[in-house]
């Protein structure tokens, strides 16, 4: 696994760079499609202020919509102490702790660097994980602090709010924009306009998901090198699968902050999930405590 950590931020940087040039290209149709190129240079500084914005305020949006609320050392020795001896082992500043109330056996992580994190757990998960098995989930999210994930969270988070807002501007322009006596090139707009517009938040969905996944095998890498135990990570991972990881309260926006997939249903899962499946995270780590 270790070998595939290099290859898999390089995927990541060049998806980055791919979700950059949608938003430029979207930038672009929408001036050609209303018909004033010379607005988009403002389409573009519009979309990178509104991106900035969701980037600074994402970590209480996703706090808020998940429910969760933050702790102190006494209302959760266990829990504080496992992140504690973790941050200090890997010199990292500790993290801001938060637990959402619900039995699914879940965990997650945010915020925009390692200085400005933090790190959750569902009540589901404290009370069916042994001290290993919590630390094995725990060293995960600090994996994705230490990685840098979370501000790759956000970012994308921020990046596919901007291409959503724009395709569903340009798709609502269809409706109200007079095609009398337009010429071909414009009928050509029009086209290419309702085409961005449909397709441009699935393909950026779909990028989002493929960072995401990359990231949690790489968090499963850094988190078993933590704690020299891969098989307190794989076990509870056993745990989730058995009981579960699905939360009541559902956000499909932040299920990607998540250990496990918060969220019900299974259509298309393979396609559409913001995780790999458990039982290759379990064989990978299994692996890995093996020296495969």
């Amino acid at each position: 696994m270790y070998s595939q950590i290099a290859a898999n931020k390089r995927k990541t940087v060049l998806m980055m760079a791919l979700f950059v040039a949608m938003v430029a290209g979207l930038g672009w149709l929408f001036g050609e499609y209303a018909g004033q190129p010379a607005i988009t240079p403002f389409v573009l500084v519009g979309a990178a202020i509104y991106a900035l914005i969701s980037y600074l305020a994402g970590t209480k949006m996703a706090l808020g919509l998940n429910g969760a609320h933050e702790i102190k050392k006494s209302d959760d020795p266990r829990l504080w102490r496992i992140v504690e001896n973790l941050a200090i082992t890997e010199g990292l500043p500790m993290p801001k702790i938060y637990v959402i109330e619900d039995r699914a056996l879940n965990a997650f992580a945010t915020g925009r660097d390692p200085n400005h994190s933090v790190v959750g757990v569902t009540t589901g998960l404290l009370n069916a994980t042994t001290d290993q098995e919590l630390e094995g989930v725990m060293a995960h999210e600090l994996g994705h602090i230490k990685n840098y994930d979370i501000r790759v969270s956000l970012v994308v988070f921020a990046l596919v709010a901007v291409i959503s807002i724009l395709a569903d501007i340009m798709l609502r322009m269809t409706w109200f924009r007079d095609r009398d006596g337009e010429n071909n090139s414009s009928q050509v707009f029009f086209v290419l306009g309702i085409v961005g517009a449909v397709l441009a938040p699935i393909v950026a969905t779909l990028i989002q998901l493929a960072i995401s996944r990359r990231r949690e095998y790489l968090a499963d890498a850094s988190g078993a090198l933590m704690t020299r135990y891969p098989e307190g990570l794989a076990s509870a991972l056993e745990k989730i699968g058995t009981q579960g990881s699905r939360l009541q309260r559902q956000n499909a926006s932040t299920a990607h902050l998540f250990f496990a997939n918060p969220l019900k249903g299974r259509a298309l899962a393979s396609l559409f999930s913001t995780h790999p499946p458990i039982e290759q995270r379990v064989k990978a780590l299994r692996d890995m405590g093996r020296g495969a």
